[in-house]
Parts: structure tokens; sequence; C-alpha cells
């Protein structure tokens, strides 16, 4: 559960630079992960012990993702990408937002509370293998989204790495 993983160093690896899989890890504990159905797709699924989601953008000038719970076709949440100014909006289906933040020059991303506090913060690193040091503040213990939350951020950062890879590709 990602919830009893608060305070421990968590970690998303990717295995095999050859397969778009990742897995969040607290030491060699696998706590869940994120499978791409293609590796120029944009839709993932995610798993843990607390369930399955799908997400999938859409859009090209304006991206929004979608999260599903696996098998369903009813959004919960969308998150809405603030293309020019980095970041963007989490929205619940019952009204909640949640802004995530993105670093300049690099692939970093924060979800903020409505108050501004942040959740889950993700710090990037990797080349070949993309990775991540995901930390999860106390704050967040009781949001009963925080396991979906935890792999909609990493989907956004390999969602970024992968935008940023064909922005340098076309240059």
């Amino acid at each position: 559960m990602i919830t009893e993983m608060i305070g421990r160093e968590l970690r998303w690896v990717q295995p095999s630079a050859w397969k778009m899989q990742y897995e969040l890890r607290a030491d060699e504990e696998i706590i869940a992960t994120l499978r791409f159905r293609s590796s120029f797709g944009t839709f993932a699924t995610a798993e843990s012990a607390d369930g399955c989601w799908t997400f999938k953008r859409i859009g090209f000038w304006q991206t929004k993702a979608t999260i599903r719970v696996c098998g369903s076709d009813t959004e919960i949440a969308s998150f809405k990408n603030n293309t020019w100014s980095g970041g963007g909006t989490l929205e619940l289906s019952d009204g909640r937002q949640f802004t995530a933040t993105t670093k300049l020059w690099r692939i970093n991303l924060e979800f903020k509370s409505e108050t501004g506090e942040t959740l889950v913060s993700f710090k990037s690193g990797g080349f070949v293998h993309l990775s991540a040091t995901v930390e999860i503040q106390p704050n967040a213990a009781e949001m009963s989204e925080l396991p979906w939350i935890v792999m909609l951020g990493w989907y956004l950062t390999v969602m970024m790495y992968m935008d940023s890879a064909a922005t340098a590709g076309v240059s």
C-alpha cells in the first residue's frame, strides 16, 4: 500500500531501456508499476496493491490526461497541462483541485494542495533508464487518491521527458 510508504525512500525506475515499463520501489520491494501499451502511445496502466488505473493523454496544444479506474469508461479525474507556465491542474470529479508545478530545464514535478502545501514531489534523473525519487509528505496520508496520484506524477514525468526528447530531435 502506497500510504504505508510515507517517510520511506521511494524510487521510480525503468528496468529496461527498451520497454516503457516502470517500477516504484522501496529498496528492492516493488510497490507499483506503470506500463505503457506501446513505446509511442500515451495510454498507460498503473497498478499497486491499492488498485488499478489507466492514464491517457489527449490533445495537442492544450493537452489533458484522463484518469480512470481499470475497466471503467468513467473519468475519476483529469489533469490539464499548462504548457506555457509549466505544471498544470489536477481536477477530481468531486471538484477538488491540486496544482502541479514543474521546474524549468529539469523534469521535476510537485503536486500541491489547494492551500499550496506540497503533497508529493518527484526529482528525476537518468538518461537511458529514466528514474526519479519520490517524496510523499505526511499531510498526504489521509488522501484516498494518493496511490494513483503517485503513479500519475510519474506518468506525467515520462510524458514531459518524451516531449522534450521529441523537441530535441526536431531541432
